[in-house]
């Protein structure tokens, strides 16, 4: 995958938006305003996305690609070398999995309309 199609990816899903608050170097993709996936623009790409802590875990023990999250709370995000990636199938996955945890949580703080 290239920034492109992780880009159409990301913004192909429900309530997500797309901006630049950290500088014309970081991409961020955002649902419900709040970060489920950053990528530099600068250099090799890399993605930060997030996921449940054991899942952290499991994905830091097992994928080489997965590294503790950068510049980010590392219990609860990854940086993944795209470069490294051997199964976009995968890498999608953990994409879903990053925007359903996000969009979950902000979902459950939002007051209910009656």
């Amino acid at each position: 995958m290239n920034i492109e199609e992780i880009r159409e990816y990301c913004l192909s899903k429900p309530d997500v938006t797309e901006s630049l608050p950290f500088g014309d170097d970081t991409l961020v993709f955002k649902v419900n305003g709040k970060m489920f996936l950053l990528a530099n623009l600068d250099g090799p790409l890399r993605i930060n996305i997030k996921a449940d802590p054991d899942e952290v875990n499991y994905r830091l023990e097992h994928f080489h690609e997965a590294k503790p999250g950068y510049h980010m709370n590392k219990n609860h995000w990854i940086t993944t070398d795209i470069q490294l990636v051997s199964d976009m199938q995968r890498l999608r996955e953990w994409i879903d999995c990053s925007y359903l945890l996000v969009r979950s949580s902000a979902t459950k703080k939002q007051p209910k309309h009656q």
